[in-house]
């Protein structure tokens, strides 16, 4: 039930929609998304007549978007159960996207295994671009926040209110955000449901040269998803990169 709840959450939230479209657009060519989930971001690639490839490690993910993916899509889309810090794909893409803010939800370990494997799928000319919430600003959060109502949306299944909150405990080294799902019922008991994330609180830099490492070459870093540059009081890292000239030069077939 949590991948239901989940897709009927986040498909509320559409604002990084077009950054990831014209990124298609310029980057023409079959696109890896990383971590696609219920396909918030992969389904309007589609629609929009792109060939995209989503890998999800969440098998109650991917039931939730084949049961949302429409037949004129099925062409466009296909769909890979597999861990995005170890896969082997056996193809090149022209753009590789793992959004969402999920890069700083990896640990070290997972990202470096996560880089690799891009910089060996993506195309001499492709681009990979990743997102996560601004990690200056979760190091300045205060130390601890009790959930607070966020906002409510319809059950999927019976159309009965659930309330979303969240709160967080924050590190030195980690930001561990909590969200419950308080499914309101007519005879006034809650179903809950919770899980969460932990966000890692690297730099900017720290994330930069793990690209360097992988034989990426970092491109830019936008701080918002209108494409205006990162500075210490932006709400997202947007990183993008390219394969460097030394990792191409000495790729496997490049």
């Amino acid at each position: 039930m949590l991948a239901r709840l989940y897709h009927a959450h986040h498909n509320r939230h559409l604002e990084d929609l077009p950054f990831w479209l014209e990124l298609a657009r310029r980057y023409d060519g079959s696109i890896l998304e990383l971590g696609c989930g219920s396909g918030r971001v992969l389904l309007p690639l589609a629609r929009q007549g792109h060939r995209v490839v989503g890998l999800e490690r969440d098998a109650e993910m991917l039931t939730v978007l084949h049961e949302v993916l429409t037949p004129d899509l099925e062409v466009q889309v296909q769909l890979v159960q597999g861990d995005m810090a170890a896969f082997n794909l056996g193809q090149h893409y022209a753009l590789i996207l793992l959004p969402c803010n999920t890069l700083s939800t990896l640990d070290a370990a997972q990202r470096l295994g996560m880089l690799e494997c891009v910089r060996r799928h993506l195309r001499p000319d492709g681009l990979f671009a990743a997102s996560l919430p601004n990690p200056a600003l979760l190091r300045r959060l205060p130390r601890s926040a009790e959930p607070e109502l966020e906002e409510s949306f319809p059950h999927p299944l019976d159309g009965e209110p659930v309330q979303v909150s969240n709160g967080w405990l924050r590190t030195s080294r980690h930001l561990t955000i909590q969200w419950h799902y308080d499914h309101l019922l007519p005879d006034g008991q809650v179903e809950r449901i919770s899980t969460q994330a932990r966000h890692e609180l690297a730099s900017a830099d720290d994330y930069a040269a793990e690209l360097a490492a992988a034989g990426l070459r970092p491109v830019e870093r936008y701080g918002d998803f209108d494409g205006s540059i990162f500075h210490p009081q932006s709400p997202y890292l947007i990183l993008t990169a390219s394969i460097s000239q030394d990792s191409a030069r000495f790729a496997p077939g490049s």
